[in-house]
């Protein structure tokens, strides 16, 4: 596997930005991993959430070791406190995520796949939110997505902080939020068309403060009748649980190993 640190123009938010990128590299003598090399890839792109960069996956996980041996590029991007929004008094961010960097990639690395079921977006807490943001509301994009932790209803969580300038200047009004596109319960509904919907897998620990918001997500995913996997068990908002169940994310995925040069 390469590991890429790469700085790069936003045009969309005006100003440089920061992603990693893991990609995988045919290796010969590599001690402890087997490294493949493959002509086309799928992307997964990989959100942290709100006190995080786009480092922390690979300071608190393994994800370069679990991804060993998948035809998968994993995108980390920075994406600051923008909530995976384009916020009602600062940056796109959202159009940012969907739109612009897809492209961006996809431009440095020809390689990946421009299909949406070979695209997927994941992400924990604030990420976990804008992983399931990209599925619901970027369908044509994102054919699976994933939330861990995630803050899955920000209607009732942004009236909590309603104090907090951050989250008025993200999404405005608290009481606002419902039926529009950062209410994803609302973009859930009106994603009639079955066939453009993405899978979705989502996580959160029994002990966890957004366990509520993630049981009326799961709520509302399944009474649409959405592919959805849903789980829980013991745990709280912490990294010992994440670093588990990225692992989880990535058996979900299904992705088989190819040989090399598959198209």
């Amino acid at each position: 596997m390469a590991l890429m640190h790469i700085d790069f123009f936003s045009n969309v938010l005006g100003m440089s930005m920061n992603m990693d990128v893991i990609i995988p590299q045919e290796t010969q003598g590599q001690i402890g991993m087997e490294g493949k090399g493959y002509a086309r890839l799928k992307t997964l792109y990989l959100l942290h959430g709100m006190s995080d960069d786009h480092t922390i996956w690979q300071r608190r996980t393994s994800i370069e070791r679990y991804v060993s041996g998948m035809p998968l590029a994993v995108v980390m991007p920075s994406t600051h406190l923008g909530w995976y929004t384009d916020m009602k008094h600062g940056l796109n961010y959202w159009t940012f995520i969907s739109k612009e960097l897809p492209g961006i990639c996809r431009g440095f690395f020809p390689q990946l796949s421009d299909k949406r079921e070979d695209t997927y977006a994941a992400g924990l807490s604030m990420g976990g939110y804008g992983a399931l943001k990209c599925g619901l509301l970027a369908p044509e994009t994102f054919g699976a997505c994933a939330s861990l932790s995630g803050a899955a209803d920000m209607a009732p969580s942004a009236g909590q902080h309603e104090a907090n300038p951050l989250f008025r200047n993200v999404f405005g009004d608290p009481e606002s939020i419902r039926g529009t596109d950062n209410d994803l319960l609302a973009v859930a509904e009106r994603l009639t068309d079955k066939s453009t919907r993405p899978r979705v897998y989502m996580w959160c620990g029994t002990e966890d403060f957004l366990i509520e918001a993630n049981h009326a997500m799961r709520d509302c995913l399944t009474a649409l009748g959405y592919d959805l996997t849903y789980e829980e068990s013991p745990g709280d908002h912490q990294w010992k649980y994440w670093d588990e169940k990225i692992q989880r994310v990535l058996e979900w995925l299904d992705i088989p190993s190819q040989p090399t040069g598959f198209r």
